[in-house]
């Protein structure tokens, strides 16, 4: 990684281990990283997510306390702490930008590759739990566009950033929406039942794994980000 970062202006940490693997996988990718920009003086601009939050009582904004308490978030803010700590102390330029869940082309999230395709093929699609509950989504070309924005500004180093997004739609009528943007008519929402989701659960890591942060799209008054 080293060599690959030399003269490098900025380091992107785009990574995304499996789902069910954050806690073993990311600390030594988030390790390898932080190391290359020390020694390459790069900038090192990390993807996160909103996890690190955990529960609250209403929108998520950068000022708030990290108080996760599932493997995933808490793995999430291990990697901010350690990189703060490194910048704090002189060794690195370190930065991340935060974002919800994403809408965009090829984006692996709630209106992802599992909706996307339905709806342009005019078919009915189901989401998970709660359909009308409003939700933050973030436009992955506004993830981008931020990224090389805190990478070039020094101003930006040192704190995290969450990515400007439009105000939360619910999944219903965010599906609504990609379908308009497409020329299409709406088509049928449903959402999945618990206890399908449950038993799904034990046979599909990566939906056994979707518990811990249900709270995202169940609890009114947590929308995701805001995005200053």
């Amino acid at each position: 990684m080293a060599e690959l970062a030399t003269d490098a202006v900025a380091i992107y940490n785009c990574a995304n281990p499996a789902y069910y693997r954050w806690p073993t996988d990311w600390p030594p990718i988030a390790q390898s990283l932080l190391t290359t920009a020390e020694r390459s003086n790069a900038v090192l601009v990390t993807v996160s997510n909103l996890y690190g939050y955990g529960e609250v009582s209403g929108p998520m904004t950068e000022d708030l306390p990290l108080a996760a308490h599932g493997p995933k978030g808490l793995t999430r803010v291990q990697m901010w702490r350690d990189a703060l700590a490194a910048h704090d102390a002189g060794r690195v330029r370190a930065t991340e930008v935060r974002g919800s869940d994403y809408v965009g082309r090829g984006a692996q999230s709630h209106l992802g590759d599992r909706v996307v395709p339905r709806l342009l093929a005019g078919r009915g699609v189901t989401v998970m739990k709660s359909a009308d509950t409003l939700h933050t989504w973030t436009a992955t070309d506004d993830v981008a566009r931020l990224l090389v924005t805190v990478a070039l500004d020094e101003r930006a180093w040192g704190r995290p950033w969450h990515v400007p997004s439009n105000p939360p739609r619910t999944q219903r009528e965010a599906v609504g929406d990609l379908c308009r943007n497409a020329g299409l008519e709406p088509v049928k929402v449903k959402e999945y039942p618990g206890m399908l989701v449950r038993g799904m659960g034990l046979f599909n890591p990566m939906m056994r794994e979707l518990s811990e942060v249900a709270y995202q799209l169940e609890q009114r008054g947590c929308p995701g980000s805001r995005g200053t």
